[in-house]
């Protein structure tokens, strides 16, 4: 059982309460929109989705052919718990794993971006072994999707 302290009709100092119980509040349900990874309302990302689709589709038209990604598909909708309610964890999760696929790694270092932002990366990137490679565009186009 929980403990609070109230105060007393008189003003004076606080006093246990054993029995009331406290009620943390609960944190709002928020959503993951499968292609950027962000957070939203169940409401918002409703309203969001087709707007980051069209979006992701202009800036994937303008990257070179070989930094180019195919257009993320939406996971299937994840099943009911066993209580009847549906398992907005699992879907986040999933919805996250999707929006992670379509980050590009670079070649030198490993690391994830987003494909527009991996050229600037590049330019200050610095490989492992520590020579003076430079990176070519056919070095990326060999490099293996993420997993």
């Amino acid at each position: 059982s929980t403990v609070t302290l109230r105060d007393n009709d008189e003003g004076g100092s606080t006093q246990p309460k054993a029995n009331l119980p406290t009620v943390t509040p609960k944190r709002p349900t928020f959503r993951v929109c499968y292609i950027c990874g962000r957070e939203f309302g169940s409401k918002s990302l409703a309203i969001h989705e087709p707007q980051c689709i069209d979006k992701w589709k202009i800036e994937n038209a303008k990257l070179p052919k070989h930094l180019r990604r195919p257009t993320p598909v939406k996971p299937q909708e994840i099943g009911v718990k066993g209580s009847g309610s549906y398992d907005v964890e699992a879907a986040n999760e999933a919805a996250w794993q999707s929006s992670q696929a379509s980050l590009v790694p670079c070649p030198n270092c490993g690391r994830t971006f987003n494909p527009d932002r991996l050229p600037v990366h590049q330019k200050s990137c610095k490989p492992k072994d520590g020579s003076a490679h430079k990176t070519t565009p056919s070095a990326t186009a060999t490099s293996s999707p993420p997993k």
